[in-house]
């Protein structure tokens, strides 16, 4: 029988979800009827947008199209999940022995929830969306993907506001101070698809750490993570945000991540990549109020065949804001990754204060890594520069190494740990950045190993 050689398809294929399901969803939630309708307004966005592709400028460089969905958008169902499959470094407190509140889903499913006494006296909310939706709809309904991540941004954008499967929800009340911090874990036991939201919401003068962890044991079968963060850190107020992804090898992500800064208020914002087969994550500071100061620090570790993109930006909508953006990563093997960031200024939005920068390792010959800074400056008065730099590991800081009596392979260890230092300081937490450290040393010496 001859053999036929089939092309791949010049576009992309879409997940074969319908209306009924966004409906049937909803009523097995239980769902107020408001959700419901902003589902479905979400659902026609969706209908109406075609699959991005490689003739997109934003995905151009981005191919997904090897993606099953006949696999990877079956929605993962309730099977008995429980907090024992989540692996115990996940499930350690990030600080100490005490935290502030901890939230595990396995498949979607809450396993694991506490939160501290002196927080819920002070009117701190801190629960799953979907709880949060039914008992706090005048906090989440003005939120929910109405200010940070908007359902018209994106076909991946519209599909998970009309398909969102579970989330957390955190609530801090004008001049509250959450002292301990939060903790999420997201795991996925199953393969097939998920769609996991986190929404932070800081009032005027709040303050509050948070760390959201998600992870997945090795599988067969792909997967499909469609994802949105919104932070919103409201005037004076301070918020430091960890995010750590170490997904399986098949599976693939597609997130949309946005913060909107007010008035004189901080946020500080890491966020670590190391699974994953493919990732595409839009992740945006929106400083929006005189004085608001926003750091993002990224890392990720690519091997194997992973390709990670990353689409940065950072929209300075006021006078004197500050940005401070800075992305180190590591690619060995076959794996490609992608950097694309911007610095965006409005109109007469004077003394602001932008910078961006790319710091790339490659250590093998096939790994290919692209950073594309960029800046669209409308305003005069400003103080705004970007860069992007490509390096091997140096013969001569390993060799210096070796003269003390070092081995090879425990220099060059120590120098692609040296490399990441100075982000891995900005982890609060002196636990999780011993976890990232093996994590990172288990891709050099090739070998898997979960966070």
């Amino acid at each position: 029988m001859a053999v036929q050689a089939r092309r791949r398809a010049s576009a992309p294929a879409a997940p074969r979800y319908t209306e009924a399901d966004v409906r049937a969803q909803s009523a097995s939630r239980n769902e107020p009827e408001w959700l419901l309708e902003s589902r479905l307004v979400a659902w026609e966005l969706y209908q109406d947008m075609p699959m991005p592709g490689l003739t997109d400028e934003e995905w151009r460089r981005t191919d997904y199209r090897h993606i099953r969905w006949e696999e990877a958008d079956q929605l993962i169902p309730p099977n008995g999940a429980t907090v024992d499959m989540v692996p115990a470094a996940n499930r350690a407190p990030v600080e100490g022995e005490h935290e502030g509140g901890q939230l595990i889903f396995v498949d979607g499913k809450i396993v694991h929830f506490e939160l501290a006494e002196e927080l819920r006296q002070q009117g701190i909310v801190f629960t799953d969306l979907l709880t949060a939706c039914r008992d706090y709809p005048d906090l989440v309904r003005p939120n929910l993907m109405t200010k940070a991540v908007k359902p018209g941004e994106g076909k991946f954008a519209a599909l998970h506001a009309a398909l969102w499967t579970h989330g957390v929800f955190l609530y801090v009340p004008p001049g509250k101070v959450a002292d301990l911090p939060l903790h999420v874990v997201m795991y996925n036991s199953h393969s097939g698809a998920s769609l996991g939201h986190v929404l932070v919401v800081l009032a005027e003068n709040a303050q509050a750490t948070m760390q959201v962890e998600y992870a997945s044991p090795a599988m067969e079968q792909q997967s499909a993570y469609i994802g949105a963060t919104e932070l919103l850190v409201g005037d004076a107020a301070n918020l430091r945000y960890v995010g750590l992804q170490d997904w399986n090898r098949e599976t693939f992500e597609f997130s949309y991540q946005r913060a909107r800064i007010g008035r004189d208020s901080q946020l500080d914002w890491i966020q670590g990549t190391m699974g994953g087969k493919l990732v595409k994550a839009y992740m945006e500071l929106e400083l929006d109020g005189k004085g608001a100061n926003g750091r993002m620090s990224g890392f990720f570790f690519a091997d194997g065949e992973q390709l990670f993109d990353h689409d940065t930006q950072q929209n300075h909508n006021a006078p004197l804001t500050t940005s401070d953006l800075l992305f180190k990563g590591a690619a060995r093997d076959q794996t490609r990754t992608v950097w694309q960031g911007m610095i965006k200024s409005l109109p007469n939005m004077q003394k602001i204060d932008g910078y961006q920068a790319s710091r790339n390792l490659v250590l093998s010959d096939d790994a290919r890594m692209d950073g594309i800074p960029g800046l669209e400056i409308e305003a005069d008065d400003v103080k705004c520069s970007h860069a992007a730099t490509f390096g091997t590991l140096e013969d001569e800081p390993i060799f210096y190494l070796m003269s003390r009596g070092i081995e090879r392979p425990t220099a060059e260890l120590m120098v692609i740990d040296g490399f990441f230092d100075e982000l891995l300081q900005r982890i609060p937490f002196e636990r999780v950045r011993e976890r990232l450290k093996d994590a990172m040393e288990a891709k050099i010496v090739g070998s898997e190993r979960s966070y």
